[in-house]
């Protein structure tokens, strides 16, 4: 296996983990929209982002 085959399926696997979370957030629908475009748009970036921007389970739990 390739090093860039690995590396894109890391990737994957962690955009589909941020818009499976994205989608169970307490988010408005919006923004869930929103967020998932993102990642889905820009693979690597949308999810830095989504890490550092995202709906949080914290605002949830509240």
């Amino acid at each position: 296996m390739e090093v860039g085959g690995l590396l894109g399926l890391l990737v994957l696997a962690a955009d589909i983990y941020a818009i499976i979370k994205t989608i169970g957030s307490g988010a408005s629908t919006g923004a869930k929209v929103i967020w998932t475009l993102v990642i889905l748009i820009l693979p690597v970036l949308g999810v830095i982002f989504w890490f550092l921007f995202g709906p949080s389970e914290r605002a949830i739990a509240g």
